[in-house]
């Protein structure tokens, strides 16, 4: 499994369960596979929706930050990979 780091995490919002992104790679879309590692984080989860200015997007481009509802809780400073299937 090959993966590409894409973002990392600035804020998570445990309330409603959304992690604020900053995209520092080469883009994240909807059906993207992400990979969250960090000290005490380390799942994978599928992209089901990007929020950008609290609008709905399909993509987010580096330098984006956005928002995408996720199922697990994370940290700040935790690194996000885009997993590479091949």
């Amino acid at each position: 499994m090959e993966e590409k780091e894409v973002a990392h995490v600035q804020d998570f919002y445990a309330h409603i369960s959304v992690v604020a992104l900053k995209v520092t790679g080469d883009g994240i879309k909807t059906g993207d596979q992400l990979h969250f590692k960090g000290h005490t984080t380390d799942f994978i989860e599928d992209v089901k929706s990007i929020q950008k200015d609290h609008k709905d997007v399909g993509q987010a481009n580096s330098g984006d930050e956005i928002g995408i509802k996720i199922n697990n809780r994370v940290r700040k400073h935790d690194k996000v990979y885009k997993v590479i299937s091949g």
